[in-house]
């Protein structure tokens, strides 16, 4: 009998919508350990300071935390080893072009299961500075007021 992945969103990176612009978004695959996998069914992750690097052709995620399986053996993988990204040649060759204009950078925004698959959200980013959190925290504040008076009147 087929086992279930857990459908949906596994872990989410919000730090990077807060600190960056996202300019455009990835979806690549992940190469895990069979521990790695287990403990992120588990919500044993943390996306928070990751990102990725190009190198020999291939994407490298860094700071990227998986904690070990608890059930796992002497045989449990290292919580922050360097982790490959799986994408297609044209696409990696875009990113390198991409990454090599000045503030670009390539961030994990989120861990998701399509189907009985790992993937990631990869995003091109580019950092905001304090001026654009602080515009962005006003705009999130004018949007919840309105949503509050709206519910009032209703």
């Amino acid at each position: 009998m087929a086992k279930k992945a857990s459908p949906g969103t596994a872990i989410v990176n919000r730090k990077a919508f807060h600190d960056y612009h996202i300019l455009e978004k990835f979806e690549a695959g992940l190469e895990l350990l069979g521990t790695e996998v287990k403990s992120i069914r588990g919500g044993n992750a943390n996306l928070l300071d990751n990102y990725a690097q190009i190198k020999n052709g291939e994407v490298w995620v860094h700071q990227l935390h998986i904690g070990p399986y608890k059930h796992g053996n002497i045989m449990n993988h290292e919580p922050m080893r360097p982790r490959r990204l799986l994408l297609h040649k044209r696409e990696i060759s875009r990113l390198i072009g991409k990454t090599q204009q000045q503030g670009l950078t390539l961030v994990v925004l989120r861990l998701y299961w399509k189907g009985n698959w790992l993937k990631a959200e990869l995003g091109l980013v580019q950092g905001k500075k304090l001026y654009d959190k602080r515009q962005a925290i006003a705009e999130r504040d004018v949007k919840r007021q309105i949503q509050r008076a709206i519910r009032r009147d209703m």
